[in-house]
């Protein structure tokens, strides 16, 4: 190696100075460690904007798939509000407006003596069921008289008044 060196370069060289022909350790190093170093960054990038998609998702959040459309903008626009409206969304319950709505639905319908659609279904698939279990009692079925038509049912009976209460003061 003596005899490549330069007249006027000193004898003693740093160790990160490679001889030509040889492999270069410290780019090799370097090379490895910026990969590294750029894989790591980016999983935990994806992994923070999707941050409030997952939290929704474990607290199985009715606002679930507009929590993780926020976070999509977010990601592809790079405007971050989108990302902190997800997050809050992500943390807040939104109240279950629909379960009472449909409750009071069939609440009105039962006292209005109209059957709900899944009711009349269960009706049509119980009597399905029966007639192909019973086929030799179909004649005798056939000369019963004729049913309500399906939608109105009879109104049920109306209860006995009930006794008030003395108001208290």
């Amino acid at each position: 190696m003596a005899d490549t060196l330069h007249p006027e370069a000193t004898h003693h060289l740093p160790i990160f100075i490679t001889p030509p022909g040889h492999t270069d350790v410290l780019m090799v190093v370097t090379a490895g460690f910026l990969v590294l170093a750029v894989v790591t960054f980016g999983v935990l990038y994806f992994r923070l904007h999707s941050l409030p998609e997952h939290i929704a998702h474990k607290s199985q959040k009715v606002q679930m798939e507009l929590v993780a459309v926020l976070c999509l903008i977010a990601l592809f626009t790079h405007m971050h509000i989108f990302w902190i409206a997800g997050l809050i969304l992500a943390f807040i319950d939104m109240p279950d407006f629909g379960t009472p709505l449909r409750r009071i639905a069939r609440s009105v319908e039962k006292m209005v003596g109209i059957e709900s659609p899944a009711e009349t279904a269960e009706v049509e698939q119980k009597a399905v069921a029966a007639a192909a279990h019973h086929d030799e009692e179909a004649p005798a079925l056939a000369n019963m008289p004729a049913e309500e038509p399906r939608g109105l049912a009879k109104k049920p009976a109306i209860a006995a008044p009930l006794k008030k209460e003395p108001s208290h003061a």
